[in-house]
């Protein structure tokens, strides 16, 4: 996956994101929809690392075509 289709990617899930926030329409957010939220969430900080690993791993002297999709334990755990 090259950085303009995880861009798409991020695009896609950022609208998914907000159109779940906005559904609500003042009610609380479904178990489902609360559900669906989080992991678009997840999704959302995997797609962000993913876009920044090729220019840390340069960085770093290693191979930036290495660049994987890090587990949810992983990209949760940085700091904002």
């Amino acid at each position: 996956m090259d950085d303009l289709d995880i861009v798409h990617r991020i695009g896609e899930l950022a609208d998914e994101e907000h159109a779940l926030e906005r559904s609500h329409a003042g009610r609380p957010l479904s178990g489902a929809e609360l559900e669906r939220l989080r992991a678009v969430e997840v999704a959302l900080d995997q797609s962000w690392d993913l876009l920044r690993q090729p220019r840390g791993r340069r960085d770093a002297g290693e191979d930036p075509a290495d660049a994987t999709v890090r587990d949810e334990e992983v990209v949760e755990r940085y700091q904002q």
